[in-house]
């Protein structure tokens, strides 16, 4: 069939598909097809199986999103002769809109996500001469060395391997700095960190001033180097030994690729895992982006590169004059110049690489923001709709990928919607309540549905609405200064490895209470009118349900920023590995359970060996059985600490003494060494999480996450009384929640975060 009549038939079918969805037809009439379809969506998920299955899915729900979102347009608006009702209505439909259009793009990208085979294993010879970017600014020693060494002890040729640690810690800018102790510890880094490179075999680079942040320090090494491919892992992002066996192959099948992007995966859960408890069994939020997203976009050559864990042709690089800077997500606005000059990309759904995540409230929203601003950047001072070189899906790609960090003002408007009909019987929505259950109800159990049949592996029920409520309280007002001021938003280096030695509210806790109370006081109010208000219909009871969905995520947002204690500052990694334990001139075959850069579990592989070990006390030295070719005869340092009882077995746990730059290839290997280590404890959260098991954890977040928050800011209230007793009379117990209430009337979202993390890092 020619290209002229496959547009016609697809034309046909389309004004045939536009008439059928916008037959007017009555309540009940689209109530029973509402649930024809949710049956006929049923069947394929419990029967179908394949691409056809998926795409008959994908139809059917798309049916029933797109009568919807008819009604709304045709049916729902308040009247023009209500201006108020009419303009907050217009925004709340303009909202939606919204969530349609990125759910409809989503749609058209994770249709059918490409899935690549694994690569042959190449000839030494025909291999690349790799350079490897470690960036670095602030990070602690022990990180750099642990990354280093794992660098250095990837599985490829020795002669073809080049490690360069790019330290923008230690520039002539900063060993100059008029404060004379920020000048030292500038220069104190610059001399150790040279020195542990040289242990290491490592190359150790530094430049003379601080400018263009993470893309200025990678373009002034790009100078330096002559390898063909560049690699770049962020400071703690060290990767295992299979990395560029797994990824360098590419390049040689296509000579336009210009980049290789695998996951990013990290050992420790960020703030809301923590503080919910949920690392252990529930897909962190990247993995719905790089598990499902990044392998839809791969299919349309739309993979991005996103800033590590990343391979990238130098030759591409030298066509851009090196990693783009303009904005602040230098990652992402490099790819999108490389893709507009026809260069393609390549995206490898394996992990190989396993990095840290923020630990506090504070640090992940500063990350998030820098992510926020910088895609807003692009989009305003590169518009991908008119960039030269793109292919259309390439521009819907990027457009969506921009355009998602917009959710805070619609996740705002579905928090704070309700509100204007309890507090001013405002309606927004006009509405009866059997068509609230006929079109609105029916739309979001299919919304549910899709999204729960294409990401269920790899994202729980309500989790996105968690996570974005939690951002997009922050992150409003700072869409809104990007957009006045696109050149405004500086480079932020987001803390990691930190420690929590007690349980308390983070810094920017104030306004979930504040958010909460109101919504308290909103469904207070509408269970009130519902029952004993004259003249109230039952569309009341609709919105107060609305109200109390609200209600629920703000209260699981109460339990993400009620900050768990973490001690340990070392996150571990479950492995299987072999090793010999010398203690007291003994040699005592071990079984390796879990590993961090702060210690090891291990168990003794013959019971015969058994010794008594005091805690705090008893020292040796483990040696492992490498899968690496680096180690020789270096062993680790350890100290015997607890001992405990694992399935009948006892676990002794050790941590590692002060070690010498080349044990750190010991420890590299023993992490780092078994590629599929990470694959194995991510495929024990990628279990389907039903809609109902996810609702009732979500209901269940609601209730009890408030309580533990309250608690947390009474206890801390308290010991705050206790700290002031010698120097006046204690304060009430709302004095932590009117301080920090009126803190952020003062200030913008960005700049509260931005002195919440000063705080912390001091």
């Amino acid at each position: 069939m020619s290209a002229a009549m496959r547009a016609i038939a697809w034309g046909i079918s389309g004004l045939i598909a536009l008439l059928l969805l916008t037959q007017p037809v009555s309540v009940h009439s689209q109530l029973a097809l509402s649930m024809t379809v949710i049956a006929g969506l049923i069947s394929v998920w419990v029967f179908g199986r394949g691409l056809v299955a998926r795409q008959l899915f994908l139809a059917l729900a798309s049916f029933v999103v797109i009568r919807y979102m008819y009604w709304r347009w045709t049916s729902t608006l308040p009247p023009t002769s209500d201006p108020v009702a009419f303009t907050l209505g217009f925004v709340l439909l303009i909202a939606e809109m919204y969530c349609v259009l990125i759910l409809s793009i989503s749609l058209v990208i994770s249709a059918d996500p490409l899935v690549r085979p694994r690569l042959e294993r190449e000839d030494d010879d025909k291999l690349p001469v790799v350079d490897v970017f470690i960036p670095t600014y602030n990070e602690d020693e022990y990180i750099l060395a642990t990354t280093v060494a794992a660098a250095k002890s990837m599985d490829y040729p020795a002669e073809k391997l080049n490690v360069w640690l790019l330290d923008d810690g230690g520039t002539d800018q900063k060993c100059n700095d008029k404060n004379p102790e920020k000048a030292e510890a500038a220069r104190q880094r610059r001399i150790s960190l040279q020195a542990l490179c040289g242990r290491l075999g490592a190359i150790y680079l530094t430049r003379k001033r601080n400018e263009h942040a993470k893309a200025g320090n990678m373009n002034n090494a790009l100078a330096h180097v002559k390898g063909d491919i560049i690699v770049v892992f962020d400071a703690d992002h060290a990767p295992f030994r299979a990395f560029l066996r797994e990824t360098v192959g590419y390049f040689a099948k296509d000579p336009k690729t210009f980049l290789v992007q695998t996951p990013h995966v990290f050992l420790n859960p960020d703030p809301i895992e923590k503080n919910l408890r949920t690392f252990n069994e529930m897909p962190s939020e990247n993995e719905m982006f790089y598990g499902v997203t990044q392998r839809g976009l791969d299919k349309w050559d739309g993979s991005f590169f996103c800033g590590s864990a990343a391979l990238l042709r130098r030759a591409a690089l030298e066509t851009t004059g090196g990693f783009s800077g303009i904005t602040i997500t230098e990652d992402c606005e490099t790819a999108f110049e490389l893709h507009s000059k026809g260069w393609n990309s390549v995206y490898v759904d394996k992990p190989l690489i396993a990095g840290l995540q923020p630990e506090t409230f504070t640090s992940f929203i500063g990350q998030r923001s820098r992510w926020c601003q910088g895609m807003f950047q692009i989009m305003i001072l590169k518009n991908p709709a008119m960039k030269k070189g793109l292919s259309f899906i390439q521009r819907v790609a990027y457009l969506s990928s921009m355009t998602f960090w917009f959710f805070p003002v619609p996740r705002m408007i579905f928090m704070f919607a309700p509100l204007t009909h309890i507090f001013f019987d405002i309606k927004i929505f006009v509405s009866n309540f059997d068509e609230a259950i006929a079109y609105t109800a029916t739309y979001m159990v299919v919304n549910v549905m899709l999204q729960n049949y294409l990401y269920g592996r790899v994202r729980w029920p309500w989790v996105s609405e968690l996570y974005e409520y939690v951002q997009g309280v922050f992150l409003a007002k700072a869409i809104v200064s990007v957009v006045m001021s696109p050149r405004k938003p500086t480079f932020n280096v987001t803390a990691k490895g930190l420690t929590l030695d007690d349980d308390h509210l983070s810094e920017l806790a104030w306004p979930f209470f504040a958010i909460y109370g109101l919504l308290f006081c909103a469904g207070a109010v509408a269970a009130y009118r519902y029952m004993f208000e004259p003249g109230v219909d039952n569309l009341m009871l609709v919105v107060g349900l609305w109200n109390l969905f609200n209600m629920m995520i703000a209260g699981a947002a109460l339990g993400a920023v009620a900050e768990r204690r973490q001690p340990d500052r070392h996150p571990r990694l479950h492995i299987a590995r072999q090793g010999t334990l010398t203690v007291d001139g003994r040699d005592l075959r071990v079984a390796i359970k879990d590993v961090s850069a702060g210690g090891v579990s291990i168990a003794m592989l013959n019971e015969s060996d058994a010794m008594q070990f005091e805690p705090g006390v008893t020292q040796g030295r483990l040696g492992i059985d490498p899968l690496g070719t680096i180690i020789k005869d270096e062993t680790l340092p350890v100290t015997f600490i607890h001992k405990s009882g694992v399935a009948d077995a006892t676990v002794l746990g050790f941590e590692f003494g002060a070690m010498e730059p080349d044990e750190y290839y010991v420890l590299a290997d023993l992490m780092y060494g078994d590629s599929e280590a990470l694959p194995r404890f991510l495929a024990t959260r990628h279990k389907h999480k039903s809609i109902l098991a996810g609702g009732g954890r979500f209901i269940w977040w609601g209730f009890t996450e408030p309580l533990r928050a309250i608690s947390y800011l009474l206890k801390q209230e308290k010991k705050k009384q206790s700290e002031q007793v010698a120097d006046g009379p204690p304060k009430t117990s709302l004095s932590w929640l009117r301080r920090f209430a009126a803190a952020g009337k003062e200030k913008t979202a960005e700049a509260a975060v931005e002195a919440a993390m000063k705080k912390q890092s001091a």
